[in-house]
């Protein structure tokens, strides 16, 4: 069977989202594991995921039923839902695409990126990712994103996708790439 893509619709979901969040967390993986298929950095709980997907529901690529990809959707009306989202957004400020501060521009934030090791290389982030442009082009201008400077492996699928490179911040003791694709293009 196809994986197929869509918007999460049930609890069901946003608990197969946990799950895959969990078992690819950085903290959980080992130094290998974390060069060899990538990682995700920032903890979030069932019920922030419950709360943002009462704002917009996000992507996700499901095989079988089990959900094996998510690209977590943050539009403006959900940036304030936790302080590591809200300290991105403020950072913003201080990045520039096109000579105006992003932070000043019409876009949306991918929350999180994931996508299950046993589905990687299926073209599943690209298929995410037209989804979400799919469903917000009409609405913004930009995709915005940052990616863990030790995570080569997640810059590499945001390149492919689309998406540039626009600066750099410092979090946790850590640089990050801000990544931004151009809808307008």
């Amino acid at each position: 069977m196809a994986v197929t893509i869509k918007f999460v619709d049930s609890l069901e979901e946003i608990k197969g989202i946990k799950r895959l969040h969990d078992l690819n967390l950085k903290k959980n993986l080992t130094p290998e594991e974390q060069k060899e298929q990538g990682f995700v950095t920032f903890e979030y709980t069932l019920e922030f995921l419950q709360t943002i997907h009462k704002v917009h529901p996000s992507v996700i690529a499901v095989d079988e039923g089990e959900v094996v990809g998510y690209a977590l959707v943050v539009t403006p009306e959900s940036k304030k839902l936790h302080p590591l989202i809200t300290a991105f957004v403020a950072q913003l400020s201080n990045v520039f695409y096109n000579g105006k501060a992003v932070y000043d521009s019409s876009y949306c934030l991918v929350g999180q990126l994931c996508v299950s090791k046993t589905h990687t290389g299926q073209g599943l982030v690209q298929r995410m990712y037209n989804a979400y442009r799919d469903e917000h082009a009409s609405h913004y201008d930009y995709l915005v994103t940052d990616v863990d400077s030790q995570n080569p492996r997640s810059l590499k699928a945001h390149l492919k996708t689309g998406f540039e490179v626009v600066g750099s911040l410092e979090h946790e003791k850590s640089r990050w790439d801000v990544v931004l694709w151009d809808w307008r293009q």
